[in-house]
């Protein structure tokens, strides 16, 4: 080998000497350059954790829209004759102390969770999103009172302010009930979103892309909504996915408290506090709801924490 093809090679290792007029097959094709999603599916599908927990949370997902397909026993269809009865081929978990299916009402007490789980992430998304990118872009004067509304909710402790605002809420109606406290929730669980949010926004207005797009003529508006969220979304859908289950025991809690939802809804909450009052009586009514509770919050952690960790650049 020549030293012009040994600096060749060096300078361009797809580059390989041959005979005269032969063209290595590699040769002039760019290499392929993975993104930062690429990336982090390449590491997620190596990871275990990430699978089981999306298949919990793909379990409970269809189990709250198709209920049907877990049990074909009504949860509202309570005998008394039933009360503390055990394990039978109708009711794999028995009955609880209204003579309810135990199992029956744990399957269909997963719509309410996850729909007050989905909808205050979302909503916690929305308020942050705003808050955050106005903060980051724009700081100075607007960055420094945003931040200290944030320090301020941040020092709220989230249950206690969820008791006291859902105890002014008078109505017990199950749509109510819901959106009150998907509301309050939302309401006192954006700021760590926002934060995440402001220091990608803060990161990435940095960047060469959008000194060109202002350089083109791009108004504010245009630069953080079409160049700097996209590419800021990545660490606030970890944020969320991970509230997402903390939301779900919040609202387990509540609805434990009475404060929550109220019957008729079927709440793993109301079915824990119920299990509870009886519980010397037959332990499966109150070991069922809870460990479907415990399995789903801990699915979304799990979740969040293997997306988190496919996203960071310092993990890899």
């Amino acid at each position: 080998m020549s030293d012009f093809e040994t600096v060749a090679a060096m300078e361009n290792p797809a580059a390989r000497p041959g005979p005269a007029g032969e063209q290595d097959a590699t040769a002039g094709k760019p290499a392929k350059v993975r993104s930062l999603a690429g990336d982090a599916w390449r590491d997620l599908r190596r990871n275990p954790i990430f699978w089981i927990s999306l298949t919990l949370v793909a379990l409970v997902s269809a189990m709250a829209a198709f209920p049907g397909l877990f049990t074909a026993n009504d949860p509202q269809d309570c005998v008394l004759s039933r009360q503390h009865a055990g394990p039978s081929g109708g009711a794999i978990f028995g009955y609880d102390f209204q003579g309810c299916d135990t199992y029956a009402r744990a399957v269909y007490g997963a719509r309410a969770s996850l729909i007050v789980g989905v909808c205050s992430a979302a909503l916690t998304g929305l308020i942050a999103i705003v808050v955050g990118m106005l903060a980051g872009y724009f700081g100075h004067w607007v960055d420094a009172v945003i931040s200290r509304v944030i320090d301020v909710v941040l020092g709220i402790p989230l249950l206690l302010a969820a008791i006291v605002l859902l105890k002014r809420i008078s109505s017990d109606a199950p749509s109510v009930r819901i959106m009150a406290v998907v509301f309050v929730l939302a309401v006192l669980g954006w700021t760590t979103a926002a934060r995440v949010v402001r220091s990608s926004v803060i990161s990435a207005k940095e960047q060469d892309y959008v000194a060109a797009a202002r350089m083109l003529g791009a108004g504010n508006g245009r630069i953080m909504w079409r160049h700097i969220l996209p590419n800021s979304l990545a660490p606030a859908v970890v944020v969320l996915t991970i509230a997402l289950g903390s939301f779900i025991a919040a609202e387990a809690t509540l609805s434990f408290l009475g404060i929550g939802l109220k019957a008729p809804t079927i709440s793993w909450g109301i079915d824990i506090n119920t299990g509870r009052a009886h519980m010397r009586e037959s332990a499966l009514p109150l070991a069922v709801p809870s460990t479907f509770l415990a399995l789903t919050v801990l699915a979304f952690i799990m979740l969040g924490d293997a997306i988190r960790d496919a996203f960071d650049p310092k993990l890899r």
